[in-house]
């Protein structure tokens, strides 16, 4: 039939261990279709889809119920790979990339274009070699129609995380089989630049035929890209809506099941007048950090303030809390309450009472096969002996266990952690939860100075105004001072007294949060 759905998924259930998290979902899909698939974080938009594109854990834990029908015929796909094959391309929030690959040869990976040799045909095509030339005008076709400039030949351990999020669509976008693209919060990591570059690429997918399922917690992306949008809210679908009949607030209540207020909220002034007292104090730092351009950065910031860091991609915001804390090769001169402090050394950081929640929550922030109470309390226990009793005047130390499982309660708490129980592991949890443990365990440090990295990254609109709330609240509280760093500039002017904008590796200007989007642009522009 010419107008059959090239997808539809029938009442599809799933539960892990008697935990019930999909219930008789519905959802159709016709050929060149964008579907927004929204929710809160936990709301089972990740699982439905592992169940579409055949995941592992899928069938390691008892399998689905429902029927799947791709062309109008029935399909139970086994693992990825029969996904795959059957037209379906999946990009995840976790990046599945090969770090010491370039991007050539991850977007190619398992279909290079070879050469023959003369031993290919005396021995066998084991003996073909690849034909990089080849490889290297596929592998650049795919990232023009992705209309942005990444090196192809760059190493995906080298890229900033925005390039890596482009090679993944690179590599889905390469197989010419491809009728169906699931992104999974693909802008996350993207700056309203490349977010935009982004969606452009979707609106020419969707005009070559291939169908789109894009999840974001991003909602006027949803609204500016999607022929309809789907609401998922505790493992079902509340409301299905062609975006033109919907607004932003509409799906917001339909997601939290509650009223929201989805306005911009009133963005924090800078109150701190003519008595700033300099408690950090950069200059002349530089960073080799791949992908970020940090050359010359001076940068002082106020005891007790939120500052804010801003910028494009690759000009180096990123760097600069990367290169401070020591995980890359940095120089120049820190001072912290007029105390030197040494760069390249991570330990004396922390040892100074700095914090960093990365933006590499996998990477970086998290013991992924370990508890929710060992990943919060692990880096006080290790740098500040807390959670330790002390026996024989401390010759022997011992895990507290109740003072362990009381702030990761406590935690699990006031940031609204969607899990099981504290013994449960970080790899089991969302992407946005897992961003909320990488900030209780910073919070459980009570450092001085937190830097924290893209914190909402990942996080749907219900959660995303709690942590920032929780980061003014551990600001105010605390008396910590935060240097927050985000690509979203409408999240720094809701939560930081003044905003940094960092360009062509230095910092361009730092302008108060409620100046004119048209200031922070031209700054954001000024040393491209």
């Amino acid at each position: 039939m010419e107008n059959a759905p090239l997808l539809e998924m029938r009442n599809i259930k799933k539960d892990f261990f008697g935990n019930q998290v999909l219930s008789d979902i519905n959802l159709t899909l016709h050929k060149g279709e964008v579907v927004g698939l929204v929710g809160e974080n936990g709301a089972g938009k990740s699982t439905l889809m592992k169940i579409l594109f055949g995941e592992d854990v899928i069938r390691e834990t008892g399998g689905y119920g429902g029927d799947i029908l791709l062309n109008s015929q029935k399909v139970n796909f086994q693992s990825p790979f029969d996904a795959i094959a059957a037209g379906i391309g999946m990009v995840h929030q976790e990046f599945s990339l090969i770090p010491g690959f370039t991007a050539t040869e991850n977007i190619l990976l398992n279909r290079e274009d070879k050469k023959k040799s003369v031993l290919s045909y005396l021995v066998s095509d084991r003996m073909d070699t690849l034909d990089r030339k080849k490889m290297d005008e596929n592998a650049a076709e795919s990232i023009k129609k992705l209309g942005v400039n990444i090196d192809k030949n760059m190493k995906i351990s080298s890229m900033p995380v925005g390039h890596r999020q482009f090679t993944e669509i690179a590599r889905e976008l390469s197989k010419d089989q491809l009728q169906l693209l699931i992104l999974d919060e693909p802008t996350a990591v993207l700056t309203e630049k490349e977010a935009e570059a982004l969606l452009d690429s979707i609106r020419g997918m969707s005009e070559r035929g291939i169908a789109v399922i894009f999840i974001t917690h991003r909602l006027n992306e949803i609204l500016a890209v999607c022929d309809k949008v789907v609401t998922m809210r505790d493992g079902v679908v509340v409301n299905e809506s062609k975006t033109q009949d919907v607004t932003v607030k509409e799906i917001t209540q339909w997601m939290v099941g509650r009223t929201l207020n989805s306005d911009k909220a009133a963005v924090k002034k800078d109150q701190k007048g003519g008595n700033n007292k300099t408690i950090l104090s950069v200059r002349k730092l530089w960073v080799d950090m791949p992908g970020e351009t940090v050359r010359n950065v001076d940068l002082d910031v106020y005891e007790g303030e939120i500052l804010g860091i801003g910028g494009l991609a690759g000009q180096g915001k990123l760097g600069i809390p990367n290169g401070i804390m020591g995980l890359y090769q940095a120089g120049g001169e820190v001072t912290f309450g007029g105390e030197k402090i040494p760069l390249n050394s991570p330990r004396r950081c922390l040892d100074s009472s700095f914090a960093f929640v990365s933006e590499d929550r996998r990477g970086v922030g998290l013991l992924l096969d370990e508890s929710l109470e060992w990943n919060i309390s692990f880096p006080a226990m290790q740098i500040q002996n807390k959670f330790l009793k002390n026996y024989l005047g401390g010759i022997i130390k011992w895990r507290d266990e109740s003072a362990i499982k009381e702030v990761t309660d406590r935690y699990i708490d006031e940031l609204k952690i969607k899990c099981r129980d504290s013994k449960q592991k970080a790899k089991e949890l969302s992407g946005g939860n897992q961003q909320k443990v990488c900030l209780a365990k910073a919070f459980a440090l009570e450092p001085q100075l937190l830097f924290v990295s893209e914190p909402t990254r990942g996080i749907d609109v219900g959660a995303k105004a709690l942590v920032l709330d929780a980061l003014k609240k551990f600001n105010k509280e605390k008396k910590v001072t935060i240097v927050m760093v985000s690509s979203e500039l409408e999240e720094l002017r809701q939560t930081c007294d003044r905003i940094a904008i960092v360009s062509g590796g230095k910092v361009a200007g730092i302008l108060p949060a409620d100046e004119d989007r048209e200031k922070f642009g031209e700054l954001m522009l000024k040393n491209c």
